[in-house]
């Protein structure tokens, strides 16, 4: 749907009345367009400690090819980056001139207590009015539960509320993340950077990513243009929204998607199954017999690749007037169907090796909702469901992970009151609704054979929502 004040704000008269009121002035967000570099701009690296990622961090940015420049407390970066093969440059910031720059990155993994905390300070205060907008921002740091001395887990538990704060001063369509890199995890970052330093990851800040040393080895994709190609990708609820952004992404990016939805959307099923040159599945998932009829469609094309639950429904009342079976039929379709079918897939051996099984949950699943007891209970399940799998999914070189949508601008948020929509929309450190594109980015990096380390995250898509944060 069409943000008439986003538009408004950002030409001519609209943008000097904002201004001159003091009114909310969104960014228009960039985002991912084909054939364009990861990343439009220059990275300026930070560090403190004895950082333990920048050799890493300099091959990745090699590969993206990817300019780079370094503030002066990390000097020992141009040897780093020349013997990488990186072409790099200490960056000034003297009087009024300060270089420009797309991307704040600092390595916090050699911090081992708070007192060393002002390299922090010392990075992102010098760097604050350097960054364009639709800027990066993202802090790499060791998981906290993992450190073995309290002092290095409470600096590196720091980081969280640092960036979190970050996302909400910088606006200016800025995105701010934290990415916790286990030890021996390293070989799995790219997948992640290249999607954090991108436009794919426009409505998604104030995150916090983990990493971990996946239990088999996972490879990355051959070709970065086409992440998925060869996948067989399964998408429930694709006949409209975000589950047609979801199957449409996947198929850009090289896959072969199965297209699932209820019998009486076969038609535009069909349509977009042709469009995408995929495949058109009408079945009804809370049938008795929809578990084995997947099972089934599976084993018959060798097994699918990528399943990912965007299937769901809202019944809303408020709780007082919520009738049982508006109740059960949410609770049936976005958590019990699902938690079916993965039995069914898993214990059918339908998912190929080094599968991944990726969720949509919801914002409301972690903040609640005024008339969604329902449905915010169906969406926090899931959010425990990928959470309590992941473990034991690893052992089989499997991963499963989750979405969380805010406010996104489809059908259903359009026949929302216009007052609730506008709040929907502004209250977020982005301020203004996110694109179903943006929930399907998200869910690609996910379905990223590079993403192997990437297990039991959840993660937001709300450009930061002020609710439930």
């Amino acid at each position: 749907m069409k943000d008439s004040y986003l538009n408004f704000t950002n030409v001519g008269i609209g943008a000097r009345l904002t201004s001159i009121l003091g009114l909310p002035r969104p960014e228009i967000l960039e985002r991912y367009e084909t054939e364009k570099p990861t990343i439009t701009g220059a990275v300026l690296l930070g560090g403190g400690g004895k950082s333990e990622l920048l050799e890493v961090l300099a091959t990745l940015f090699e590969s993206m090819r990817t300019q780079t420049l370094f503030h002066s407390q990390i000097p020992e970066w141009l040897k780093i980056a020349n013997d990488s093969g990186l072409i790099t440059g200490r960056w000034e910031a003297e009087g009024t001139h300060v270089q420009k720059v797309k991307a704040l990155v600092f390595d916090a993994t050699g911090l081992k207590e708070s007192s060393e905390s002002e390299a922090l300070h010392r990075f992102f205060h010098d760097s604050a009015k350097s960054i364009l907008p639709c800027g990066r921002v993202i802090v790499f740091g060791r998981t906290p539960e993992h450190c073995n001395q309290p002092r290095k887990a409470a600096m590196q538990a720091g980081l969280e509320g640092l960036i979190r704060s970050l996302a909400k001063e910088y606006k200016r369509g800025v995105a701010a993340q934290l990415v916790y890199v286990a030890e021996g995890a390293e070989n799995q970052m790219e997948s992640t950077l290249r999607f954090l330093l991108s436009p794919r990851s426009a409505y998604v800040s104030g995150q916090v990513i983990r990493i971990a040393k996946p239990k088999k080895v996972s490879r990355a994709p051959r070709d970065w243009s086409a992440p998925l190609s060869g996948k067989k990708i399964l998408v429930t609820g694709s006949a409209r929204g975000i589950g047609t952004a979801i199957a449409e992404v996947m198929a850009r990016d090289g896959a072969k998607v199965i297209c699932l939805d209820i019998p009486q959307a076969q038609s535009e099923l069909e349509k977009l199954a042709a469009k995408l040159d995929g495949s058109a599945l009408a079945v009804d998932l809370t049938g008795d017999d929809a578990p084995e009829t997947l099972v089934s469609e599976a084993r018959a094309s060798g097994g699918w690749d990528v399943i990912v639950h965007n299937a769901g429904i809202t019944r809303d009342k408020k709780m007082a007037n919520m009738r049982a079976d508006l109740w059960n039929s949410v609770i049936d379709v976005n958590l019990s169907a699902q938690e079916r079918i993965n039995d069914a897939l898993l214990g059918g051996g339908a998912i190929n090796k080094s599968g991944r099984i990726i969720c949509v949950s919801s914002i409301s699943g972690i903040a609640g909702n005024v008339g969604q007891a329902n449905y915010a209970f169906s969406k926090a399940g899931v959010i425990g469901m990928v959470k309590s799998l992941a473990p034991s999914l690893a052992r089989q070189g499997i991963t499963i992970n989750a979405v969380a949508p805010g406010f996104i601008e489809t059908q259903m948020t359009a026949s929302m009151p216009l007052g609730v929509r506008e709040a929907g929309r502004r209250l977020n450190s982005m301020q203004q609704g996110g694109q179903p594109e943006d929930v399907a980015e998200a869910v690609a990096w996910f379905a990223s054979s590079g993403s192997g380390g990437v297990t039991g995250n959840i993660i937001r898509v709300c450009g930061q929502s002020l609710l439930g944060a």
